[in-house]
């Protein structure tokens, strides 16, 4: 008689919960699924808080509803396999601005996360070079090639143009320096133009060409009752063993499977099973890979990451602009480098008392010095900042909340996709009951991170010798 696949999931975002859907929904129906998280709580980055007597987010705000080829995300489509579509809601305020010599300017339109795609429209906020974008004969780059965003953006358009537009929009989701981020990773769809093309005007085009949208369509959505309700929608959904508190220290080949040793060095649990869904970090999964997959762990442990904090504050009656939120070069000099009008930009946010909620994240690469500061000062630096940058003073907060994310967002150096390639690939020949999911591996936001663990499912069910449904 068949005895039921056993497999663990170390890691309890929403990669690795989405790995667990995807296994119950896929894998024989009698396997068991079991969610080892070293925290009190999963979700990962997805955090729905309370502040001022209503929900807030504390970590990911929304997710994308298309992908790059302009089909439904992988984050709607869990959404809609977990029965909460009707609770997707849209930005009722879509414009945000630039901070620009201390003021707001209107982000412009047609560009791909900062790199235009018509140099006259730009130049409000930014001067390009002039006639730098020629065609050599050649395109962008190589077939197998990887270089930094900035480093292509400043060869094209000159520095303004990285650092009043493509760098606050890099550093608004990767809190990173266009300069250091990989293009293949953090812009796929341009890096695929980039090697035809032979202008980078031509390869901006091309990309938006590839993922045509609908005029008016939503380009986000968010869940009314916030995004902890798709985590605990996809716990109930994945039927897993969930395992809070649970650390696994070491994964190690035992047999035609794998033994975990979790809990504290001085008490330890050993677990077998069949197979390893590993939706950690890098770092903490190249510590687990060092034993049994050297090559795999030194290929992934090469990742850094940045921490951030994201400072809410529920303001009285504020006097706000008409605006989604605003970024922040870095070249302005504040601590802020993003700030969402949550109440503005959400109408299903909106109060009848006119509070509004308003959150600043704070903290660069390289920069984490400043996230050692008290939370009361780090709130107050946000509030001054923000009153200086709408040019009338806030008035002062009701509540407040810093929610600090250490670790939280990596740094995909040039060369990262062909590295983790080349883990997956080692992990494949010699063990290929062990998947990596997660953004230490395939991106950042919700709908990568999702698709991410569900292929690292599909893997293991693969793996395991086939679907039994």
């Amino acid at each position: 008689m068949r005895r039921p696949w056993r497999v663990a999931v170390v890691g309890g975002g929403i990669a690795g919960l989405a790995a667990a859907v995807r296994l119950r929904d896929r894998a024989p129906a009698d396997t068991e699924i079991t969610v080892y998280e070293q925290s009190g709580a999963v979700g990962g980055k997805l955090r729905t808080g309370e502040l001022a007597g209503q929900p807030v987010e504390f970590g990911a705000e929304s997710f994308l509803m298309r992908d790059p080829t302009g089909a439904e995300s992988a984050a709607v489509a869990l959404i809609r396999r977990l029965g909460l579509a009707e609770k997707v809601v849209h930005p009722t305020v879509g414009q945000a601005a630039l901070v620009v010599d201390g003021g707001l300017r209107p982000i412009p339109g047609g560009t791909l996360v900062g790199v235009p795609g018509d140099l006259e429209r730009v130049t409000t906020v930014a001067r390009p070079l002039a006639d730098a974008d020629t065609d050599g004969g050649r395109p962008l780059i190589g077939p197998d090639a990887d270089v930094s965003v900035g480093a292509l953006v400043r060869s094209r358009f000159g520095d303004e143009v990285v650092e009043r537009l493509v760098d606050p929009m890099l550093g608004g989701v990767y809190a990173g320096r266009a300069d250091d981020l990989s293009l293949v990773t953090t812009m796929p769809a341009l890096a695929r133009t980039a090697r035809v093309e032979h202008t980078l005007v031509g390869a901006v085009r091309a990309a938006q060409a590839a993922a045509p949208r609908a005029p008016g369509a939503p380009v986000f959505g968010t869940l009314v009752g916030g995004l902890s309700t798709l985590v605990e929608a996809a716990v109930v959904a994945s039927g897993a063993t969930v395992r809070r508190d649970a650390a696994v220290r070491e994964v190690t080949p035992a047999g035609s499977g794998w033994r975990l040793t979790v809990g504290p060095t001085r008490d330890p649990e050993f677990v077998d099973v069949d197979a390893v869904v590993l939706a950690v970090p890098a770092r903490p999964a190249a510590r687990l890979l060092a034993g049994p997959a050297p090559e795999a762990a030194a290929a992934v442990g090469k990742l850094d990451y940045a921490s951030v904090a994201l400072v809410t504050l529920a303001v009285p009656q504020p006097r706000l602009p008409e605006l989604s939120g605003f970024l922040v070069p870095s070249t302005e000099g504040l601590l802020t480098k993003a700030a969402t009008f949550f109440t503005t930009k959400w109408g299903h946010l909106r109060r009848p008392d006119g509070v509004a909620l308003l959150r600043a994240s704070v903290g660069r690469y390289g920069e984490e010095a400043h996230l050692q500061r008290p939370d009361a000062d780090l709130a107050a630096t946000v509030h001054r900042e923000l009153s200086a940058v709408l040019g009338t003073p806030l008035p002062a907060p009701v509540d407040g909340h810093v929610q600090r994310w250490g670790g939280a967002l990596p740094q995909y150096a040039p060369g990262h996709a062909g590295r983790v390639a080349a883990a997956r690939a080692a992990l494949r020949a010699a063990y290929p009951t062990v998947a990596l999911a997660g953004a230490g591996y395939d991106g950042v936001g919700i709908p990568v991170c999702v698709r991410s663990g569900e292929t690292a499912a599909e893997e293991i069910i693969t793996a395991l010798g086939g679907s039994a449904r």
